[in-house]
């Protein structure tokens, strides 16, 4: 579901944080719906609602890169690759390279997230309460008639309370909310098959969607800003575990089929030391590929190197460089020669870059699986 072309805001920890376009397009819109709500409980002037309405609005998505870095952080101690933090219109995404081995770590993973939410609405608690008593901080939250407060504590009520909301929901166990996932870890714990908890979370996060979307229909009526985008949410909702469906249906046909059946054994690799103007003419211009391997004396699997990025190095005077000085290394197409067949399908690098690359567990190259390599091994399990 996350946007394919982001920007980057910031690096955290080593991680990138990236926002899509929507994202713009709904932090403008949530500025732009809060603002009288802030007017009517501050009163006063109609800036200092604004001033208030933004602070809110981007203390919540700051939140939001609170809850993914919670994934993050705990997929990386569990010794998964973390691609980087993506936010886009109806939340955030952590993007994690390499496959979740065992129930255990996917439950670990997957409460990290929830978990540090929880924790941001602990601190607006305890900061408000500082503030003033805890009744009035309730107060202020539920926007109770004639109720006002100085500008610090409806901050804190609001971003507290928005946070408790978005708890509640993201804790549904239903695909791909962090309460279906885990859901999944626990079914995938208690029957030991993978595939099944897939399907089974996947279907409930079918359910979830259709009762979402019929609600926002009936407010549609009524308010039509809220049933809008709740039908747009279902929508995206329903897709994510359609797709989560059909991963566990074609997982369930081709268990047993691992990444080093189906490679290709003998890629055509750039050594790291190669000059840029060396990589275009022997291998660029020769093979017409947009991206190559790169592996060092002994084969050691270093990153990629474009020939976009080529081409700009060597346009600005610069083709003695060496290739190793350009690679691309934050790219998610590295994958574990014995990973099974299915980690490849819902691969976000296989879909960006159309090829991933089978390193053993020394970091030595063994192989590159291809898109279409992958298709050809699922054709006789779908029975086309």
């Amino acid at each position: 579901m996350a946007q394919r072309t982001n920007f980057q805001i910031a690096r955290i920890f080593g991680i990138r944080v990236g926002v899509g376009i929507s994202w713009f397009v709904v932090l403008f819109f949530f500025i732009f719906v809060t603002t009288p709500y802030f007017h009517e409980v501050l009163g006063g002037s109609s800036t200092t609602a604004y001033l208030v309405a933004v602070a809110s609005v981007l203390s919540f998505f700051a939140s939001l890169i609170v809850h993914e870095l919670g994934h993050a952080l705990v997929a990386r101690r569990n010794g998964l690759g973390v691609v980087g933090i993506d936010l886009w219109a109806f939340g955030g995404i952590t993007r994690i390279s390499g496959l979740i081995e065992g129930p255990g770590t996917e439950f670990r993973v997957a409460a990290a997230g929830p978990l540090a939410t929880l924790a941001v609405i602990l601190a607006c608690i305890a900061a408000g309460a500082l503030l003033t008593d805890s009744g009035h901080f309730f107060e202020v939250a539920v926007a109770r008639t004639g109720v006002h407060a100085t500008p610090a504590l409806v901050w804190l009520s609001w971003v507290g309370t928005i946070n408790a909301l978005v708890l509640i929901f993201n804790l549904i166990p239903a695909f791909p909310l962090d309460g279906g996932q885990l859901a999944h870890a626990a079914i995938w714990w208690r029957t030991g098959d993978r595939n099944r908890a897939t399907r089974y979370t996947g279907r409930a996060g079918q359910g979830f969607a259709l009762a979402l979307g019929a609600l926002g229909l009936v407010r549609l009526a009524s308010d039509s800003s809220f049933g809008l985008l709740t039908m747009v949410l279902a929508f995206f909702l329903y897709q994510a575990a359609g797709q989560a469906v059909v991963q566990g249906s074609l997982g369930q046909r081709i268990q047993g089929i691992t990444v080093a059946d189906i490679m290709d054994r003998e890629p055509v690799t750039v050594p790291a030391g190669l000059t840029l103007l060396d990589a275009q003419e022997q291998f660029f211009l020769r093979y017409r590929w947009p991206w190559f391997a790169v592996v060092d004396p002994a084969q050691h699997f270093l990153g990629v190197v474009r020939e976009q990025r080529i081409d700009e190095e060597i346009a600005a005077g610069r083709p003695a460089l060496s290739v190793v000085e350009v690679l691309e290394q934050d790219l998610p197409v590295r994958i574990g020669v014995q990973a099974p067949l299915e980690s490849l399908l819902g691969s976000e690098g296989l879909g960006r870059l159309g090829a991933m690359v089978a390193v053993d567990k020394d970091g030595v190259l063994q192989g590159v699986v291809t898109l279409a390599q992958v298709r050809q091994a699922l054709r006789p399990a779908s029975g086309t």
